[in-house]
């Protein structure tokens, strides 16, 4: 069981951390716009996009800590 969730556990880290990448260059890039124009406006497509890709980071979070849950049940409970 190990071998399946192991792999996942991997899959999700690198999710997140892809996440969290693409959702900190949305809020830069959304920062820079409004830097640039003067302007802030109520939500913008970068701003969406930011908010999308901080949403799947949490999704992926919450993932991977179920894995690693399952993972020490399974190992608590073969001992």
């Amino acid at each position: 069981m190990n071998y399946i969730l192991i792999p996942a556990l991997i899959i999700l880290c690198v999710l997140v951390i892809v996440s969290l990448i693409r959702g900190i260059v949305a809020f830069m890039q959304s920062t820079k716009i409004d830097l640039e124009t003067g302007e802030s406006m109520d939500a913008s497509d970068m701003q969406l996009k930011q908010n999308k890709a901080m949403f799947a980071r949490i999704k992926y979070q919450a993932l991977a800590i179920v894995v690693v849950a399952i993972i020490l049940a399974i190992s608590r409970g073969g001992a």
